[in-house]
């Protein structure tokens, strides 16, 4: 999600779906800035679609909205592409490089299946999902440490990590290897909450 001269219709359409879910909530941009700790000019400059919104500050804002990560991202698209991978949009923290893979929708839960690479150095703080969100993470390759940020976990190649995230929780690659790892995280549903997208 990055831009090169012009809006990036990635970026635009996400910060389309965020100001329709603000404004479908009734919810001021200053309100709504201030309940998920951003600037008021980040979050104008996101629903713009002048500004590449990183995963902290999606995570940050559809916790807020009270909505998946994936609400406002783009569907992945069907099938595999010409490498067997799917395709989906990938957003880019501190450290983690997501892309959303698949989005699978239960009566009491809603679930967002991502292709996960922690980069070497340091991690990445990612800040507290609505209650009863849990991540399930699984290690392909590399050493990760993850978790709540008070009590990370640590799980090898092959490992399988799950906490709830409804707390601060960070994501480390643990020595000078890239880790991927597949991401699922389950939200659970509540009849207020509404619609997803």
């Amino acid at each position: 999600m990055s831009r090169q001269g012009g809006a990036d219709p990635d970026t635009t359409a996400i910060g389309s779906r965020v100001r329709a879910l603000r404004e479908a909530r009734g919810i001021s941009l200053s309100a709504l800035a201030r309940q998920a700790g951003v600037g008021k000019a980040t979050l104008s400059g996101l629903e713009n679609g002048v500004r590449n919104p990183t995963l902290e500050t999606l995570y940050a804002i559809t916790a807020q909205l009270g909505v998946p990560l994936a609400a406002v991202l783009a569907e992945p698209a069907p099938g595999p592409t010409t490498d067997g991978m799917p395709a989906g949009p990938t957003v880019r923290g501190a450290a983690v490089s997501a892309t959303l893979l698949e989005v699978f929708e239960d009566t009491d839960a809603t679930y967002e299946l991502y292709r996960m690479r922690v980069a070497p150095g340091p991690g990445q703080l990612s800040p507290a999902h609505q209650a009863g969100v849990t991540e399930h993470v699984t290690v392909f390759a590399g050493v990760l440490r993850a978790g709540p940020a008070d009590a990370p976990l640590t799980a090898p190649a092959g490992g399988h990590l799950r906490w709830t995230s409804d707390v601060p929780h960070v994501y480390a690659a643990v020595g000078d290897d890239e880790v991927t790892a597949s991401l699922l995280l389950r939200y659970p549903r509540s009849d207020e909450q509404g619609p997803r997208r």
